[in-house]
């Protein structure tokens, strides 16, 4: 029974994986800021043959995320899976945006993650075993126009995930990253965060993906996320459609990154709206 440790688990992608670790025996700790992680994972331990347990703490909190590692070990003797999946989606046109919409997405979805990572690894290493699982996006390979925060903190976890990989391998750890294309989850109709200001120019997020993709439910890639960590893949793409647009990106950088940018800008001038 491998003790895992999952953030972001109270919904989407997160809450999928944890239900299917679970189905698979796992012992998973399941993190999350929303205190509904306590009703979810108590659910999900009904279910067996492996065990959930809830800890409600925000990745943005270093010691709280230290808090959860400490204890899983304390408790387990070992933490065998890290999965580092909270995350925010941040967009709008960069020249609205504030530093606090920058600083969301750089604290969620960068620097939860580096939390973990601290948090996690050296006891992986000590213990001379483990899986860190870092959750990046197709946009942490390929441009997302109107989403630069999002892109770039997206970039980032790729670069740290493939550069810890190669250090990590030699103290028996094994690091992945997880780039999905666009899976439907409440992210995607939040478009930002609530508590941040309103931008003057609104995007309609679900409207603008799916222009060019159509979201798929977050179960329908969770096989494919197992498979890769089963595999020890360092990059996993998901569902086909990701595979498909790295593949385009791969052979034609410019001429992709170009056509994302027009079509998206092309929908923005027609969909946005102005706010009183």
């Amino acid at each position: 029974m491998r003790s895992v440790v999952l953030t972001g688990a109270a919904g989407g992608i997160g809450q999928a994986l944890a239900s299917a670790m679970v189905a698979r025996g796992d012992r998973v700790v399941m993190v999350d800021i929303a205190p509904d992680v306590q009703d979810i994972a108590a659910q999900l331990a009904t279910t067996g043959p492996g065990t959930a347990k809830a800890a409600v703490a925000d990745v943005r909190d270093s010691a709280a995320v230290q808090a959860v590692i400490d204890r899983v070990v304390a408790d387990v003797g070992r933490v065998d899976v890290l999965v580092n999946n909270a995350g925010v989606l941040v967009t709008g046109y960069t020249d609205e945006l504030t530093l606090g919409h920058w600083q969301r997405a750089v604290d969620v979805n960068l620097n939860g993650v580096i939390h973990g990572v601290h948090a996690a690894y050296p006891a992986m290493a000590a213990q001379g075993h483990g899986h860190i699982v870092n959750m990046s996006a197709l946009g942490g390979l390929t441009p997302v126009t109107l989403g630069v925060p999002y892109a770039t903190t997206a970039h980032a976890v790729v670069g740290l995930s493939l550069s810890l990989r190669g250090e990590a391998a030699a103290r028996g750890v094994q690091v992945s990253v997880v780039c999905p294309a666009v899976v439907d989850t409440p992210m995607i109709d939040a478009a930002n965060p609530p508590d941040l200001p309103a931008l003057p120019t609104r995007l309609p997020a679900r409207q603008a993906i799916e222009r060019r993709h159509r979201p798929v439910p977050a179960a329908a890639v969770v096989q494919d996320i197992l498979t890769g960590m089963d595999r020890d893949q360092a990059i996993i793409l998901t569902p086909r459609s990701a595979r498909t647009t790295w593949a385009a990106m791969q052979r034609a950088p410019l001429v992709l990154a170009s056509q994302l940018a027009k079509d998206t800008l092309r929908w923005a001038r027609r969909a946005a709206t102005t706010q009183p």
